[in-house]
Protein backbone atom coordinates (compact mmCIF):
# COMPACT_ATOMS: atom_id res chain seq x y z
CA UNK A 1 0.00 0.00 0.00
CA UNK A 2 3.24 2.31 0.40
CA UNK A 3 4.88 3.53 -2.59
CA UNK A 4 7.90 5.54 -2.37
CA UNK A 5 9.72 8.42 -5.21
CA UNK A 6 11.87 11.26 -5.41
CA UNK A 7 15.51 8.58 -5.43
CA UNK A 8 17.61 9.83 -7.24
CA UNK A 9 21.73 11.01 -8.10
CA UNK A 10 22.81 13.75 -6.58
CA UNK A 11 26.21 15.43 -5.30
CA UNK A 12 27.55 15.85 -1.92
CA UNK A 13 26.24 18.53 -0.55
CA UNK A 14 22.44 18.12 -2.32
CA UNK A 15 19.16 17.77 -1.35
CA UNK A 16 16.56 15.34 -2.34
CA UNK A 17 13.01 15.44 -1.04
CA UNK A 18 10.95 11.60 -0.98
CA UNK A 19 7.83 11.07 -0.73
CA UNK A 20 5.82 7.92 0.08
CA UNK A 21 1.98 7.93 -0.72
CA UNK A 22 0.00 5.71 0.22
CA UNK A 23 -3.47 6.12 -2.25
CA UNK A 24 -5.88 2.98 -1.11
CA UNK A 25 -5.30 3.30 3.02
CA UNK A 26 -8.57 4.81 4.38
CA UNK A 27 -7.48 8.41 5.66
CA UNK A 28 -8.29 7.83 9.29
CA UNK A 29 -5.66 4.75 9.56
CA UNK A 30 -3.27 7.06 7.61
CA UNK A 31 -3.41 9.60 10.07
CA UNK A 32 -3.51 7.37 13.11
CA UNK A 33 -0.30 5.38 12.66
CA UNK A 34 3.39 6.07 13.07
CA UNK A 35 5.87 5.99 9.89
CA UNK A 36 9.03 5.68 9.71
CA UNK A 37 11.80 5.91 6.87
CA UNK A 38 14.49 3.05 6.42
CA UNK A 39 17.31 2.72 4.48
CA UNK A 40 19.62 0.39 3.45
CA UNK A 41 22.85 0.50 2.17
CA UNK A 42 24.51 -2.10 -0.14
CA UNK A 43 25.96 -5.17 2.53
CA UNK A 44 23.92 -3.57 5.37
CA UNK A 45 21.28 -4.03 7.40
CA UNK A 46 18.35 -2.12 7.31
CA UNK A 47 18.14 0.83 9.61
CA UNK A 48 15.68 3.19 10.94
CA UNK A 49 16.45 7.21 9.68
CA UNK A 50 13.03 9.08 11.58
CA UNK A 51 10.05 8.51 12.70
CA UNK A 52 6.79 10.64 13.09
CA UNK A 53 4.03 9.30 15.23
CA UNK A 54 0.60 10.56 14.74
CA UNK A 55 0.63 13.21 17.35
CA UNK A 56 3.61 14.82 14.76
CA UNK A 57 6.61 13.86 17.37
CA UNK A 58 9.55 13.19 15.26
CA UNK A 59 12.96 11.24 16.34
CA UNK A 60 15.85 11.26 14.24
CA UNK A 61 18.97 8.85 14.20
CA UNK A 62 22.10 10.69 15.21
CA UNK A 63 23.64 10.12 11.71
CA UNK A 64 20.77 12.51 10.02
CA UNK A 65 20.09 14.81 12.91
CA UNK A 66 20.17 18.33 11.75
CA UNK A 67 20.09 17.03 7.62
CA UNK A 68 16.82 15.45 7.28
CA UNK A 69 13.09 16.41 8.15
CA UNK A 70 10.31 13.94 8.07
CA UNK A 71 6.82 15.25 8.19
CA UNK A 72 3.46 14.04 6.90
CA UNK A 73 0.23 15.26 5.14
CA UNK A 74 -2.51 13.16 6.13
CA UNK A 75 -5.05 14.66 3.98
CA UNK A 76 -2.38 13.60 1.03
CA UNK A 77 -2.12 10.27 2.55
CA UNK A 78 1.76 11.19 1.97
CA UNK A 79 4.98 10.77 3.82
CA UNK A 80 8.33 13.22 3.03
CA UNK A 81 11.53 12.94 4.00
CA UNK A 82 13.47 15.98 3.13
CA UNK A 83 17.30 15.46 3.14
CA UNK A 84 19.51 18.24 2.46
CA UNK A 85 23.32 18.09 3.13
CA UNK A 86 23.79 15.02 1.27
CA UNK A 87 26.58 12.76 2.03
CA UNK A 88 28.23 9.28 0.28
CA UNK A 89 27.45 7.92 3.43
CA UNK A 90 23.80 8.45 3.04
CA UNK A 91 23.86 6.29 -0.07
CA UNK A 92 21.38 3.47 -0.23
CA UNK A 93 17.52 2.24 -0.84
CA UNK A 94 15.20 4.48 1.60
CA UNK A 95 11.97 2.88 2.43
CA UNK A 96 8.83 4.38 4.38
CA UNK A 97 7.17 1.84 6.90
CA UNK A 98 4.00 1.94 8.63
CA UNK A 99 4.44 0.75 12.10
CA UNK A 100 0.99 -0.81 12.87
CA UNK A 101 0.23 -2.79 9.66
CA UNK A 102 4.39 -3.42 9.40
CA UNK A 103 3.68 -2.55 5.80
CA UNK A 104 6.51 -1.66 3.54
CA UNK A 105 7.09 0.07 0.22
CA UNK A 106 9.15 -1.09 -3.06
CA UNK A 107 12.13 1.68 -1.83
CA UNK A 108 13.61 4.32 -4.16
CA UNK A 109 17.44 4.30 -4.65
CA UNK A 110 19.51 7.51 -3.58
CA UNK A 111 22.99 7.78 -4.71
CA UNK A 112 25.29 10.49 -3.12
CA UNK A 113 28.25 11.16 -5.51
CA UNK A 114 31.60 12.67 -3.90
Amino acid sequence: QLVESGGGLVQAGGSLRLSCKAPRMILSTFSGNDLEWYRQAPGKQREMVAGITSGRATNYADSVKGRFTISRDNGKRTLYLQMNSLKPEDTGVYYCHDRALNDWGQGTQVTVSS
